[in-house]
């Protein structure tokens, strides 16, 4: 055994180990590390400042997890989770060496005690106290060890406790994966059921196309096979003979039509009670709509026209009030479709004398217009081409445009320039031009907004009063009523 000499004690300090009591306090929570130096002194080992303790790592650790918890995916955070399981396996790995370090250094201490009370009692007088005080300094050496073992075992309960935490969020996690990992494959599964969905619907409209279309190519040529042993059959000459009977019997029908018309007036005047009543004007003019009414004078007294006030009215049945029709003062009006099924009358007004004509009953619809309507009613936009002959703006006329009446409003172009472009409303007015000579059964009076307006030219009467029609159809499907100005202003008769 090494002997002990005085310079052991010289080298002692005091200070360094306190008084051992049962609150003891040391200025540090950490077991300082011991090392026996030159001449058997012992020596505490500096710790690196920059080295944290075990407790401030597993602190530290969990405050970063729980910060990036909610800006991590799933995958990531289960990453994560598992890097700190592993941490934390490392933790109480290195716990449980500290733990075996620290017994090793109880043992180590019960035998240096040991070996001062045996060196205790062959020394006397300064020697004897300088060993009791060694002994001390052991004891307090080991209330130390005993109280850093206590924080080993705390940190250690938190060690385990975070190692079950991390644990219980990577099954979490993982469970959160394969949760969102089935959804994501379910989903894929959807997408690609729609998708093999569509691909055999387009299959199949491929399919009904090319059967209709090689059943319309067939029923074409079936036509035109027929057509052409119909034209083998009948000579040139024959089908100009024809041809020129069809012109014969539609002069005759427009003759007998006129007549019928000139009879039927002499009937009603008959039926008043006026056949001796001379008569100045007349309307001419076929009764339906697509035509137009002329009045002419039917005798050599009657006043000149230019100097008379015309205006014509619309009536839904005999004796009942007549609707003035705004803007009709001239010898010449085309029924427009809001007239069908109504009898026209026109007061003539010459000094102080008043003339009304009315025709002999309702204004007949067009044949075909209905079906042709009914076809372009269900194209999403429809086109005519028209001539601007008037407007109400510094617009040039006389130009051919494009007129486009959709489902929610109508546009007027010219090319590619758009001139206007209007919703439905009712600022909107759409009728038949209320006078303008013969051409008035090709025209309408079209004003899109307040202070805009055009009167515009059709190629046909047909199509004039197809385009009145299907604007006024799509204007009701949006809770307007598409018409003239005022077009109900009911007058007594």
């Amino acid at each position: 055994m090494t002997r002990m000499t005085r310079d052991f004690g010289d080298t002692m300090q005091k200070d360094a180990v306190p008084a051992v009591s049962a609150d003891v306090i040391f200025a540090s929570l950490r077991f300082p590390n011991y090392k026996i130096g030159v001449n058997n002194q012992i020596m505490e080992t500096k710790g690196d400042p920059k080295v944290l303790s075990m407790k401030e790592v597993v602190a530290r650790e969990t405050a970063q997890l729980l910060e990036q918890q909610k800006r991590m995916s799933v995958r990531d955070l289960a990453s994560k989770f598992e890097k700190g399981l592993a941490a934390a396996a490392k933790l109480s790995e290195e716990a449980r060496l500290r733990e075996a370090a620290s017994l090793e250094k109880h043992v180590l201490l019960k035998k240096l005690r040991d070996a001062l009370q045996s060196l205790k009692g062959r020394v006397a007088g300064r020697n004897k106290e300088d060993v009791a005080e060694a002994i001390a300094m052991v004891e307090a050496l080991a209330v130390q060890l005993t109280q850093r073992e206590g924080e080993l075992i705390q940190e250690k309960a938190e060690v385990k406790k975070l190692t079950n935490f991390l644990k219980q969020a990577s099954e979490d996690a993982k469970k959160l994966v394969n949760e969102e990992r089935a959804f994501a494959r379910f989903e894929i599964e959807n997408a690609r059921a729609a998708v093999q969905r569509v691909e055999e619907a387009l299959q199949e409209h491929e399919r009904m196309s090319e059967a209709s279309g090689k059943q319309d190519l067939d029923q074409l040529m079936k036509e035109v096979q027929e057509a052409r042993r119909i034209k083998m059959l009948h000579q040139p000459s024959k089908v100009m003979d024809m041809e020129h009977e069809l012109r014969a019997l539609r002069a005759q029908l427009g003759e007998k039509s006129r007549l019928y018309l000139r009879l039927q007036k002499e009937l009603s005047r008959t039926k008043k009670g006026e056949e001796n009543v001379p008569h100045l004007y007349e309307l001419e003019g076929a009764e339906t709509l697509g035509s137009y009414l002329q009045i002419q004078p039917c005798s050599d007294n009657a006043p000149e026209l230019s100097k008379c006030s015309i205006q014509w009215y619309r009536v839904a049945t005999e004796g009942a009030k007549k609707e003035l029709i705004s803007g009709a003062t001239k010898s010449v009006y085309a029924p427009e479709p809001f007239d069908v099924g109504r009898i026209l009358q026109v007061d003539i007004i010459s000094k102080g004398q008043e003339i009304t004509l009315s025709t002999t009953g309702p204004i007949d619809p067009a044949a075909g217009l209905g079906t042709y309507v009914e076809a372009l009613v269900r194209k999403h936009d429809t086109e005519f081409n028209v001539v601007v002959t008037q407007t109400g703006s510094d617009h040039p006329t006389e130009s051919i445009h494009l007129l486009h009446v959709g489902k929610m409003r109508m546009k007027l172009c010219k090319g590619k320039t758009t001139i206007t472009k209007e919703y439905y409303s009712s600022s909107m007015q759409l009728c038949g031009v209320r006078g303008g000579g013969n051409a008035a059964a090709q025209a309408v009076f079209w004003q899109p907004k307040q202070g805009l307006s055009f009167v515009l030219a059709f190629e046909s009467e047909r199509e004039r009063n197809a385009a009145i029609m299907l604007a006024r159809r799509f204007a009701f499907d949006c809770n307007i009523i598409l018409a003239g100005p005022d077009h109900k202003a009911p007058l007594e008769t």
